[in-house]
């Protein structure tokens, strides 16, 4: 028997293999049997999906369920980026959402992710009572449901679109009449996911020159997981190089991460990204508060919080802990290498739409490429370099390592002194001349996530070399 596990963002299966309709019925009845728990049930719940295969049959079947146990479920009329149901559930001050999404794996795979009443990701203590309840009913089903049309005449499912909402919140956070008056030539790529008439139509309704790749439904994603990688992004950076584009912009299968393409073709990387936008938020903006970045972000971030007299949260990986500072209002922005960010006064969760929208704006109000914004904030900061690499072991490497981490931890590496060592998330060992290491066992696969960054494209290669053989030998 299948067991219900949620991950950083939601429980994630194989289509028809695991994740099935009677097991969708089941989380989705789990969900509502923690929301009366809380006496929220009757503030309705928003639910969403995105682009996938079947992904609007399985949310009409989890708002069928929350109908029959008396929840109004309001069920998007399209597929929907995950930051625009967080928006809606603040904007209605309902009890959640349900959005069914595996966001950027590849399309064999769909999900569901429930964010509760404050609209970030549920934080553990919320999954983990959802997850015991899930799997409980798996093996003794108990689950309500009510036939679609019975549910709408009885006003237990509402039909409500998200766009114009959002958009207006997204309007309220930028400056789009100086991106108009600068007007900008944008090419982007939404690797046929849930951000289309979102990101596209915003910057044609000002006029501007945009040239748009993969704004249809496709669920396999052109053949490829729908992440906005710079591995997935060579056609958009073909696009930008022939064409003299501005700018290129790109985000995810549900729209919650980003892909920024320079004009000159090179891709910047979001640890750059966020670490430039702090930047500009707070020089250019006048944003009070610090800034979070999780344990395997640029520590580039904590150079510009320097800079600017800023405290550093540092959370563990899973933005929900972002999302939960958001609500908070303790951050200017947040952020994490995986591509997500949001800033102050926006939506406690990730938003590949905004994120996109605010470097079109840097790019605008500084007047000049991202790759010469960051030369400029190297030489405040000093250069940084980061890389992540994925190691496959085999079960005796992984329960060595294991052991390794357990026990006391190393006294150098490449030549400098491990002066600190970080476990919240993993074991992140910080050397002498300020470069780390982060090693982040997956509790899933037999793989291990090494996090290396330095001060230069040799020490940094020469650190990935030793912290390989650390995890290898």
């Amino acid at each position: 028997m299948a067991t219900i596990k949620f991950g950083t963002s939601g429980w994630r299966a194989i289509i028809s293999d695991e994740f099935t309709v009677e097991n969708v019925k089941i989380v989705s009845q789990a969900i509502a049997d923690y929301i009366k728990s809380k006496g929220l049930m009757d503030r309705g719940v928003v639910v969403g999906y995105d682009t996938r295969f079947m992904s609007e049959y399985f949310a009409e079947k989890a708002a069928c369920v929350l109908a029959a146990n008396g929840i109004i479920a309001y069920l998007s009329d399209r597929d929907s980026p995950t930051p625009a149901i967080s928006a809606e559930i603040l904007r209605r001050g309902a009890a959640g959402g349900i959005n069914i999404t595996a966001s950027h794996n590849p399309p064999e795979y769909s999900g569901i992710k429930f964010s509760p009443a404050w609209g970030g990701p549920a934080l553990p203590e919320e999954t983990k009572q959802i997850e015991d309840r899930a799997n409980e009913l798996m093996a003794n089903p108990e689950v309500s449901y009510m036939p679609i049309e019975l549910a709408k005449q009885k006003g237990l499912v509402e039909e409500i679109s998200m766009v114009k909402p959002f958009m207006a919140d997204l309007r309220s956070r930028l400056d789009l009449t100086m991106i108009e008056a600068k007007a900008p030539r944008v090419a982007m790529d939404l690797l046929y996911g849930t951000s289309h008439g979102y990101l596209d139509d915003i910057l044609r309704g000002m006029g501007m020159e945009v040239t748009v790749l993969h704004s249809r439904r496709d669920p396999y994603f052109g053949g490829h997981r729908p992440e906005p990688a710079e591995e997935y992004l060579e056609e958009l950076t073909k696009v930008v190089t022939e064409g003299g584009y501005t700018i290129g912009l790109a985000t995810d299968g549900d729209a919650d991460r980003f892909g920024i393409v320079d004009s000159d073709g090179e891709f910047i990387t979001p640890n750059e990204i966020i670490a430039l936008a702090f930047d500009y938020l707070v020089r250019k903006r006048g944003f009070t508060g610090g800034v979070a970045r999780s344990v395997a972000t640029t520590h580039l971030i904590d150079r510009v919080a320097k800079l600017h007299g800023r405290e550093v949260y540092e959370t563990p990986v899973g933005f929900k802990y972002i999302g939960d500072l958001i609500s908070q209002d303790k951050i200017v922005i947040g952020g994490e290498e995986s591509s997500g960010l949001t800033i102050k006064g926006h939506v406690p969760e990730k938003d590949g739409i905004l994120a996109c929208l605010l470097v079109l704006e840097m790019v605008c109000s500084e007047g000049m490429p991202l790759r010469k914004q960051l030369d400029r904030l190297f030489e405040k900061t000093g250069k940084i370099l980061t890389r992540r690499v994925n190691l496959t072991l085999t079960d005796e490497l992984k329960a060595r390592l294991k052991d390794k981490l357990a026990g006391p931890p190393p006294a150098e590496f490449a030549g400098h002194k491990v002066v600190k060592t970080v476990t919240i998330d993993g074991h992140k060992f910080i050397l002498d001349d300020g470069s780390w290491l982060l090693m982040r066992l997956s509790g899933t696969e037999p793989v291990v996530r090494l996090y290396v960054e330095a001060n230069s494209a040799d020490d940094l290669m020469t650190l990935s070399k030793e912290g390989e053989k650390f995890i290898t030998r």
